[in-house]
């Protein structure tokens, strides 16, 4: 088996252009030296030079300054594991006590923060595992020590590198290798857990190379070469089938063990230079919208993504909008100082264009203005149903306007909800087409999409005065239809900005087909009209074809014919605007809607409406 894995991974290497050392070789290439993860030996005084010299850079520091005086009258992390599965809330509060104590020590020689790190480093060894069934568990565990060993190396005494050097191998290292040796699933793995997995075991293996040069060198090799995989899946533009919560937790691992073997090694062997990574940094920037929320496709939310690693990315490819975006999101975080770059400006000042198509993971965006919070912004997919964190929500859409979210995902439900992950997923309400803002054709309590399916966007345009994409959905209700297309476009004119979503729908027999948008606006209901409100704002919606539809107003739970399980998230606050079409054949409907000002009348005439091979 762990020969046929080294043939694949090699396969990969050579198609790749990537070429990753042997375990012999990586005693000539790591440096003796500490600290030498993602900081050089002398680069600490540097970073002390411009918290004292860079306002921004100064303001973040004392933001870290005071997490850590707090962080001192913090008792240490204790071996928890709540839900029964994970002791990822622990890992992860050891890691973030560790990066703030170790840089303000850096930084400022503060002692305190050196024996406060003790305290957390000695708990966590004395932990009994690092629960590596969950590996992500070990691995940001092991990242952890890593960086307490590395940026605090000249402080500990032997004893203490002992400690560290043998919790780092028996309860990451070696219960990674296992892990390698024998093809475990994650090391297969195109998604998070596969650079989550690495980055931190790989890290691991960089701090204590010497101390472990055997095991540690076979580590870095197995990591490297089942990294290939995951840094596949940004090709061809850098986008991320998981969604943006996702994104930002696997590129942010992607990216340290990048920046550590640059840093320790002297280089990233060639995986920096794989398709589309060099260009990821585009998809947070285009998938937040004016308000700061993502479009929260797959599982996650919709909050503003915190990313330091894009300081990183900006320098490594020369994109100082990169270094834009981390500005404007920083947390801060101690890899906020580190990597701090102070160029670039906004995404209209480095001349983006207001729309983008991301292929292969299909989801478009499109907006009015880059720099206007009450700017109109529409994001919508096709994409695949079989990806990680997938939900069946292919053919979905978010829009915001006038400083609002009108068309909303409700994101992901309790992930300890039975099944969640396994073979109860697709009867949640979360997880369905009917919780979405796309169409349900035909509800049951079977999977309303195609699990399986994959859609593209067929095409799609973008101009001065209009951009839209049509998307060929049929994968998704194959079941059901014959051909299913819808198309979005959002119009730019001058004081009047609107949204159209169309649908052609022609099924294979008589059947039932819903219309759904999940909003948490006060909603009024005429006919074919429904006005939506939020503060000062209005959305103006309207049915312009066919003439007999009308508008309801459902709750954003279950239909009476789909699976209701217990436990569900009730999404208290939210409804959905629908449409319902009874015993129909064909479907040409076609839906507009308008952000208005309480002060603005609406529009006397409405746009004609053309079949979408005619939309120009």
């Amino acid at each position: 088996m762990a020969q046929w894995l080294s043939i694949m991974w090699l396969t990969v290497a050579l198609t790749t252009g990537v070429n990753i050392p042997s375990p012999e070789e990586w005693s000539k290439l790591v440096k003796k030296v500490h600290p030498r993860l993602l900081v050089p030996s002398n680069d600490f005084e540097g970073v002390r030079r411009l918290t004292g010299t860079n306002t921004t850079v100064a303001k973040l520091y004392s933001s870290v300054r005071q997490q850590a005086m707090r962080i001192l009258n913090e008792p240490p992390s204790r071996y928890e594991i709540p839900d029964g599965l994970r002791l990822l809330g622990i890992s992860r509060r050891v890691l973030n006590h560790i990066y703030v104590l170790a840089l303000v020590y850096r930084i400022d020689g503060d002692k305190r923060c050196v024996e406060r790190a003790w305290h957390e480093i000695e708990a966590a060894a004395n932990f009994p595992d690092w629960n590596p069934r969950h590996f992500l568990d070990t691995a940001e565990m092991t990242h952890a020590f890593a960086i307490a060993y590395d940026w605090l190396y000249d402080q500990w005494s032997e004893e203490q590198r002992r400690i560290i050097v043998d919790a780092i191998v028996s309860k990451g290292l070696e219960r990674a290798l296992e892990v390698y040796r024998n093809r475990g699933w994650w090391t297969r793995a195109r998604h998070n857990w596969n650079q989550v997995c690495n980055g931190g075991i790989g890290m691991g293996a960089l701090a204590i190379f010497e101390e472990q040069p055997k095991l540690c060198g076979e580590i870095l090799t197995s990591a490297l070469n089942s990294l290939l995989l995951p840094m596949g899946e940004f090709s061809p533009d850098g986008a991320w089938a998981e969604g943006p919560s996702y994104w930002n937790y696997a590129t942010s691992y992607n990216c340290a063990f990048l920046a550590a073997l640059e840093t320790a090694v002297g280089t990233d062997f060639g995986l920096s230079n794989m398709e589309g990574f060099s260009e990821t940094g585009l998809f947070p920037i285009y998938i937040t919208g004016p308000l700061g929320r993502t479009f929260n496709f797959a599982d996650g939310g919709d909050g503003t993504l915190r990313s330091p690693h894009m300081f990183w990315l900006a320098r490594k490819f020369n994109k100082p909008v990169y270094a834009w975006y981390a500005r404007t999101t920083a947390s801060p975080h101690p890899l906020d100082i580190i990597w701090f770059d102070e160029t670039g400006g906004d995404p209209q000042a480095e001349g983006l264009p207001l729309d983008k198509h991301f292929r292969q993971v299909e989801v478009v965006t499109m907006r009015t203005a880059w720099n206007d919070r009450n700017a109109t912004f529409v994001a919508f997919k096709a994409g695949d149903n079989r990806a990680n964190h997938s939900n069946l929500d292919i053919g979905t859409f978010v829009i915001d306007a006038l400083g609002y979210r009108w068309a909303l995902d409700l994101g992901a439900d309790d992930y300890n909800l039975p099944g969640y992950f396994g073979v109860l997923r697709w009867s949640y309400y979360r997880m369905r087409a009917e919780g979405h803002n796309t169409l349900v054709i035909n509800p049951s309590k079977e999977p309303d999409q195609d699990p399986g399916a994959f859609a593209r966007v067929v095409r799609f345009v973008s101009r001065k005065d209009a951009a839209f994409a049509i998307a060929d959905l049929t994968p998704a209700y194959s079941a059901h239809a014959l051909s299913v297309r819808r198309g979005v476009k959002l119009v730019r004119e001058a004081g009047r900005n609107a949204v159209v979503i169309q649908d052609e729908v022609e099924l294979k027999s008589l059947g039932d087909v819903y219309w759904f948008m999940h909003t948490p606006a006060q909603v009024q209901i005429d006919g074919a009209t429904a006005i939506l409100r939020q503060g000062d704002a209005v959305l103006l919606c309207r049915i312009l074809s066919p003439a007999d539809a009308q508008f309801t107003l459902m709750e954003a739970k279950p239909l009476p014919s789909s699976p209701d399980p217990k436990g569900q998230n009730p999404n208290a606050g939210v409804r959905k605007l629908a449409i319902r079409f009874s015993g129909i054949k064909e479907l040409h409907c076609c839906v507009i809607l308008i952000p208005l000002r309480k002060s603005q009348e609406p529009p006397k005439d409405m746009p004609s409406v053309e079949a979408l091979n005619k939309w120009q």
